[in-house]
């Protein structure tokens, strides 16, 4: 942008701003009005960025800015205003244009926004400036929470923005032109915040107690402050070199010198002794040419060793979907005192600021107060930090916060993220294959922290980590991680610099768990095993014969038990549930039901137990028998109970509510995945073997093809790796394959082999097991090509096995008969032609495999593939606005009913599972949780049951929070029925009594009980009733908390009057009043007689106890 092409009104506020002069800088009287407009400005720019574009070409920073707040700070409305407007000029390109554009003409833009902000983080590389902010944000953080006002709490958090931008601009290579050890742009910014002291600021708000609302903050400035840098680095900085990195050093040069030996043996071999000028003519016998004659050389016979027939060919383009993934920018060494400095500061962190302030951080990621992505920045911090401490003085209690299983957890669910939204998000791919490489540093610097505390001379720290390896080792998630990571590895997608920490992570966990496996016989580790179900079709167990001669042998087993037994019951039992919602008379009917399974069941005592129970809870009717019943007469009742016929629907009906309410509404039309976890005895070979799969061994293969650019480490890892599945598993046949033999080839040749020595060997070992394998298998040079699992490695070694034993054979007829079938269903509009095909074979004995396969074998479908099962359901995904419209207005039709879901099925016109719409109805917000769609019981009997349950469960000392929770309701009921509206209510408790009922564990049972909510996380702190519940339904829970007899009467009937329609009604509800009090009381007798036998049977047990304890044989114990 030319300077004098900019808008007019843009160059006249910029002139406004005032002038330099020299080092001294006249600011215009309109100066705070004109930065306040230049704000404005920026606030409407278009998607080009051209008043960002054209205040950078003016470099209104540098030259009015900066001087601005150097020289007139005292002016505080000035000095905001122009920190203010510096914080929007200099935040990242990235942030203004929301990514990289694709389009030419803004990309454009974009680096030109970008080269200005270059321009103006070499401006802040000046002490003076930084000296300006230290002062401005330690004045403001030497005021109380008290003095602080909004506007210091808003300039604290636009410094720390400034910085934070400054620091993020990116470097600009190609203009500075700097070396190692030489001091970059970003390294005089760094020196000017040690020099101003704004480090110790950062240390200060990252370690203070009243400051942890900038932990955020402290933490992205960090992170970008170490960007350039590596924890070997600043640990090694200002320390002589060791004797072990002077070794490394010296080898790395040996290998070069050798290398470079062995190229210049080889031109000297190359080199006749004669020079000619010609090269000559050759004929290449056997190597045929484009026709039929063979190829002609025309070069040095030297150089025939590297002819192929690509020479001179154009080089084929890779499509950019097939092209490797980019590696990140390359680190470089920063100059000695800005090390020294950084090592200081990580020294200081680290004793004084990490373990609070990443426990701060965490908690913010956890309750999700942070920004999009801020995660990186602690899982950055988490493997610098780490590293550093274990590099320099290993300390594990300077790093404790995150050295726990919490942290392994944190960083796994963050990798299984990552990894989604990879394979989802296709056009930022590489921005999730960072946060995903990011993720895996984390996760293996804990692995090497543990390791070293394994080291550690302290037997704490030792026991420490021998528990956090009991635990990673035990958990499946922590113990296949790697194994998924390498099967999912995609070079398109992801770098080689994350393949290769990929593998030394995993050669770290492998040799980690086989220490741990050393000496300890039987491991046992968690094993979860998917089981996938259909929620529709659950198979039911195997119900008792019920044939005549079946039940009169049960019969007789029965009654010889109960009449040697004297017609004793042990045990007492309750043939009802008085927290159930089952009305009383369906719980009889379930009752009789009981009677009948347990005489079934064959056990006597139990069902008469039931019988007698059951007798004193419904007398009426004498259905169980009367009150003075013979026991003769009990056997014949119980004979008539179990040949009856006893309806069984109640009881299913009941079930299947409870599973509803337990498990959710039942996802028709879905396949389900019920996970069944249990524990297993754990083998390190069995666990070994599941890496002789040829999706694991090819990202090694990858990795080893830059054997001569990969560190020993490394090299060392993938021989290793390859050496436990060749030696160990004795599975060498599965690295028979042709391009594995091209790389130990090509490390073979090398000049420089001696330095690979490990590899060599191992190159060694599989040709000659290749070469004693081909003499005895003459297809073993074919599977050369191909990739072999493990059944064909079985093969190729032991032998194969013929096709004929391997298929049931097939006659020409059925053959015949098939292709027939095939060629007549083929055009039909059938989803699962197999499925048609089978019931129409002459054999019905052929499986749908069998057939699949024999339909390949013939060549009449592609493959099996083809032929795939199709999946159940609607294949309905996606809703229109028409059917969100018409969800909608179903749910606000029926979400009083007691069945939402159904209801709202039955009415859609397109036809979906149940899952699509429950997950529909809670992404639009019409219901927060699950549960509220449950089919919901009968309200029938709902205040009969509660008063039931208060009966026998009565909250002790309660009636004056049961007075306040009916008081709640009601008033609850009569602003809805005023309002029309329905909306959460909480109970809020005001009274200390209050307070210690909703705490008191019955109280909450009968909560419960009447639909309230519980706080639904840490945030929430009372109990509220729902918006669900109607006026009718709060109205009878409020009625159900008083008994009836308690309520007073109404004026006619104080005075023995009372209507003639009224008086029915009220003696039918007496009646059921006087019935449900009598059978209450009968349970409530039935309980007491059975705590007065529970009691008899301890105090029996007491004295016998005493008995043999004093050992007194003949003695008598009086109670």
């Amino acid at each position: 942008v030319d300077l004098f092409m900019m808008n007019c009104e843009l160059l006249a506020t910029c002139s406004a701003l005032g002038y330099l002069e020299g080092d001294t800088y006249h600011k215009e009287a309109d100066c705070l009005e004109s930065v306040k407009d230049l704000i404005r400005y920026l606030r409407h720019e278009d998607d080009a960025r051209d008043v960002r574009q054209q205040l950078g070409e003016s470099q209104i920073v540098q030259n009015d800015l900066l001087p601005i707040i150097i020289q007139h700070r005292q002016d505080k409305a000035l000095f905001d205003a122009c920190i203010r407007l510096m914080v929007n000029l200099t935040q990242p390109a990235m942030l203004c244009f929301g990514k990289v554009p694709d389009d030419p003409v803004f990309r454009h833009h974009f680096l030109q926004v970008t080269s200005h902000l270059q321009a103006y983080k070499e401006a802040f590389a000046s002490e003076s400036v930084f000296c300006i902010l230290s002062e401005t944000l330690y004045n403001l953080l030497q005021l109380d929470w008290e003095q602080r006002q909004e506007e210091d709490n808003l300039l604290i958090e636009r410094i720390l923005l400034l910085v934070r931008n400054v620091l993020h601009v990116p470097a600009n290579p190609s203009e500075e032109k700097k070396v190692d050890d030489d001091a970059s742009v970003h390294d005089q910014v760094l020196w000017a915040i040690h020099m101003s002291g704004f480090d110790d600021l950062i240390k200060f708000l990252a370690s203070a107690q009243s400051e942890q609302q900038w932990s955020m903050h402290v933490l992205e400035i960090i992170s970008l402050m170490f960007r350039d840098q590596t924890p070997e680095a600043l640990v090694s900085a200002g320390h002589a070199r060791s004797a072990e990195e002077k070794k490394k050093d010296s080898n790395e040069l040996e290998a070069l010198r050798q290398k470079e030996h062995a190229e210049k043996h080889s031109r000297t071999l190359q080199r006749g002794t004669r020079h000619s000028r010609f090269g000559g003519s050759f004929v290449v016998q056997g190597l045929k040419a484009i026709g039929d004659k063979d190829v002609i050389y025309h070069r040095n016979l030297q150089n025939f060793k590297n002819y192929t027939h690509d020479i001179g060919k154009a080089v084929r383009r890779v499509p950019k979907r097939h092209r490797k993934a980019q590696e990140s920018g390359e680190k470089r060494r920063s100059a000695l005192n800005v090390r020294l400095f950084l090592r200081e500061f990580c020294v200081d962190f680290l004793e004084n600021c990490y373990n609070r302030l990443m426990y701060l951080v965490k908690e913010s990621l956890i309750r999700e107060q942070t920004q999009q992505h801020d995660e990186t920045y602690y899982l950055w911090a988490l493997s610098f930090f780490m590293a550093f401490n274990r590099g320099s003085c290993f300390r594990a209690d300077l790093v404790s916060e995150t050295m726990s299983i919490r942290a392994f957890h944190f960083i796994e669910r963050n990798i299984t993220n990552y990894y989604e939204m990879l394979l989802t998000d296709r056009k930022e791919a590489t921005s999730w294959s960072r946060r995903m490489h990011l993720a895996l540093k984390a996760y293996q610097e804990l692995l090497l922290t543990v390791n070293e505390m394994d080291r550690s001379q302290d037997e704490s720290i030792r026991q420490s980590s021998s528990v956090i390896k009991s635990n990673i080792f035990y958990l499946m998630e922590y113990r296949e991680i790697f194994l998924t990571l390498l099967r999912k590895y995609d070079e398109t997608k992801q770098p080689q610099s994350y393949l290769k920490d990929l593998v030394e992570s995993t050669h770290l966990f492998l040799r980690m768990l086989e220490r741990f496996c050393k000496g300890r016989r039987n491991l046992m580790v968690q094993r979860k095993r998917v089981k996938q179900r259909k929620s529709h079709g659950k198979k039911k167990e195997a119900a008792p014969e019920t044939s005549p001669e079946a039940l009169e042998e049960t019969w007789k087993i029965v009654e010889e038990e109960l009449k040697g037994a004297g017609f004793k019951v042990g045990v007492n039992l309750v043939p009802f549930d008085a927290t159930s919602e089952t009305p009383l008379e369906d719980q009889r009917t379930e009752a009789m039901v009981r009677v009948q399974d347990a005489l079934l069941a064959r056990m006597g005592p139990e069902a008469l137990g039931l019988l007698r129970a059951a007798r004193e809870v419904w007398p009426e009717g004498d259905v169980f028998g009367s009150a003075d019943v013979e026991p003769e007469e009990e056997l014949e009742l119980l004979k008539q109970i179990l040949h009856a016929k006893l309806p069984r629907s109640s009881q299913t009906a009941v079930v299947e509510e409870e599973e509803e309410e337990e498990d959710g509404p039942e996802m028709e039309e879905e396949e389900l995945e019920s996970v069944q976890v249990s524990e297993t005895e754990f083998k390190f070979l069995d666990f070994i073997k599941r890496f002789a799969n040829p999706g694991i061994v090819h990202p090694y293969l990858l990795l080893l093809k830059s054997y001569s650019k990969n560190t020993p480490h490394t090299n060392h890892c993938i021989a290793r790796m390859l050496h436990r599945l060749a030696v160990d598993l004795k599975m060498d046949a599965l690295l028979f394959q042709l391009s594995v033999f091209h790389i130990f080839n090509k490390i073979l040749n090398d000049p420089a082999a001696a330095a690979y020595q490990e590899l060599v060997t191992l190159g060694k070992y599989l040709v000659k097991r290749f070469v004693s394998l081909a003499a005895q298998n003459n297809k073993a040079y074919v599977e050369l090509l191909f990739w072999k699992n493990v059944g064909a490695v079985r093969e190729m070694t032991e032998g194969y096995t013929k096709e004929e034993e391997k298929r049931p054979a097939w006659t020409e007829e059925e053959e015949e008969e098939l292709r027939r079938l095939y060629e007549e269903h083929r055009d039909s509009d059938v989803p699962d032609i197999v499925e048609t095909l089978l019931p129409l074979l002459s054999n019905s004995n052929r499986t749908r495999r069998q057939v699949v396969t024999q339909l390949v074998h013939m060549r009449l479908v592609g493959n099996a593939k083809e032929l795939k099962k199709p999946k159940k359901g609607t294949g309905i995904v996606l809703w229109t606005e028409e059917q969100e419209l018409e969800l909608q207005m179903l749910f606000e039709e029926y979400r009083d009913s007691d069945d939402v879901l159904g209801s709202i099925m039955k009415k859609l016109t397109a036809k979906r599972s149940r899952a699509r719409v429950v997950d529909k109805l809670l992404s639009m917000g019409l219901v927060s949780e699950r549960r509220e769609l449950y089919k919901k019981r009968s309200r029938s009997a709902h205040g009969k049951n509660i008063k039931i349950w208060i009966f026998f469960f009565p909250p002790i000392g309660m009636s004056g929070p049961l007075l306040w929770l009916q008081n709640c309701l009601n008033k609850t009921a009569d602003d809805r029925e005023n309002d029309g509206l329905s909306q959460p209510v909480p109970l809020a408790p005001f009274t200390e009594s209050n307070e210690e009922a909703m705490e008191n564990k019955s109280f909450q049972r009968l909560l419960r009980k009447l639909g309230m909510r519980a706080p639904a996380n840490e945030q929430e702190s009372f109990w509220r009733i729902p918006a669900k519940i109607s006026v009718s339904q709060l109205r009878s829970a409020a009625a159900a908390l008083s008994p009836e007899e308690d309520k007073p009467k109404n004026d006619d009937e104080q005075d023995g009057t009372r209507s003639p329609a009224e008086e029915p009604r009220g003696e039918e509800e007496e009646d059921a009043s006087h019935e449900q009090r009598a059978q209450a009381l009968r349970a409530l007798l039935l309980a007491r007689k059975r705590k007065r036998y529970t009691a008899e049977d301890e105090k029996s047990n007491k004295a016998l106890s005493l008995k043999k304890r004093i050992q007194l044989p003949n003695a008598d114990v009086v109670d």
